[in-house]
């Protein structure tokens, strides 16, 4: 491994796992869900069914890489969480709990239920439950069912899937009825079924997910994707997200790699390399990090965790398919800003966001939203690779 390699190596097991673990709650079931800037723990705080499961995402994943039979209980104990997540009388995952297991939000959110099929998956492939397999394929008949119509992938709904406005995934000004973000994440979770499994079906949902990031979402004049739409995939705004582009880029990629079918290779490839290049452009500035986004040409410089994360793993994946150097340089860059800099050396895990300047923004360490799904995948896939 090279220095930077083992160096994020280092941070996964001696600064990640440790804290993440450090959040198990034994008594009720789960881990914490909110930890301040302050580093205050609000174990009575609403838990996160997205946060929930990329917790089980991460332990299960982290198993599979690293083979600690400890990441493999904790996986088991998020599992055991994401259970009493499940409505049992009418399908699908809350948005969130109450620490003492009650429904706190009744939403049923089709990017939740990408994130908990993507989770099973995983834990299927780290203990092979066939329960959890089992549960991850239910929960795919529940977004095929509930949740798609012939236009394409819905929303938001209530607990007993009757359609409502779309808040959790709509920002900049407007209200989405379908939005690149969930196709994204649908496309992550299929694709993480499909490598459990090998179901044909799932297979099937992937070539139309791909057809759909072509034909709707790429801007091939822009050299982007558009973000929110209408529900004839009209788009509503002026908005460049720069984070998402860069993410898409490789995990998209990933989904033509496992697909294996080199003639739609051919075709998606070039999209998903032509986001990397423009982001490269306009996004990343040597030596201190990437831009969040630019809505109506104006950039937010704002430096987020996640899309740090998806920046280096994005020009990571450029470099493996292009060689060229200015994308590794670029993606080491990222890991020295990262390191130097994003890591909260507090307590292990990342700030929420840097100013332009490097300052914190004082957002919490934990809540809903804030996960160790992109940090720690960052870490899986360098490790992986090993290129950097």
């Amino acid at each position: 491994m090279s220095e930077r390699v083992e160096q994020i190596r280092a941070h996964l097991v001696g600064d990640l796992i440790p804290f993440w673990k450090s959040l198990r709650d034994d008594e009720r079931g789960g881990y914490i869900g909110y930890v301040g800037y302050d580093l205050k723990r609000d174990a009575a705080a609403e838990r996160g069914c997205i946060l929930n499961s990329r917790i089980l995402w991460f332990f299960s994943s982290a198993y599979l890489a690293l083979g600690d039979a400890s990441l493999l209980a904790e996986a088991r104990h998020a599992y055991e969480a994401l259970l009493t997540m499940l409505d049992p009388a009418n399908g699908g995952v809350y948005w969130s709990m109450n620490a003492d297991g009650t429904v706190f939000d009744g939403t049923k959110h089709t990017y939740n239920q990408a994130f908990a099929v993507y989770a099973l998956s995983a834990y299927h492939r780290a203990s092979g439950s066939a329960a959890a397999l089992e549960k991850a394929y239910g929960l795919m008949e529940v977004i095929e069912t509930k949740c798609r119509d012939a236009g394409g992938y819905l929303e938001a709904q209530t607990a007993d899937w009757k359609p409502m406005s779309n808040e959790k995934l709509s920002e900049n000004g407007v209200m989405a009825s379908r939005t690149m973000n969930t196709l994204l994440h649908v496309m992550e979770g299929y694709t993480g079924l499909y490598e459990a499994g090998h179901d044909p079906r799932v297979r099937a949902r992937l070539y139309e997910i791909m057809e759909t990031l072509e034909t709707k979402i790429w801007n091939p004049e822009k050299r982007r994707q558009e973000v929110f739409f209408d529900a004839d995939w009209h788009t509503l705004i002026d908005l460049h997200s720069f984070g998402h582009d860069i993410e898409t880029s490789w995990l998209a990629d990933h989904t033509l790699d496992v697909l294996g079918d080199e003639a739609l290779t051919a075709r998606i490839r070039p999209l998903l390399l032509a986001m990397a290049a423009e982001t490269l452009k306009l996004a990343y500035t040597p030596g201190n990090g990437f831009s969040a986004e630019m809505e109506r040409g104006k950039i937010d410089t704002t430096r987020v965790w996640w899309v740090q994360a998806e920046a280096l793993l994005g020009f990571q994946n450029a470099y493996a398919h292009t060689g060229e150097q200015a994308y590794l340089d670029a993606a080491r860059s990222q890991w020295d800003y990262i390191r130097d800099r994003l890591i909260d050396r507090r307590c292990g895990e990342w700030h929420w966001s840097l100013r332009e300047d490097g300052t914190p923004t004082g957002k919490p360490v934990v809540e809903p939203w804030k996960c160790p799904y992109h940090n720690g995948r960052m870490c899986f896939e360098v490790i992986r690779r090993n290129l950097l």
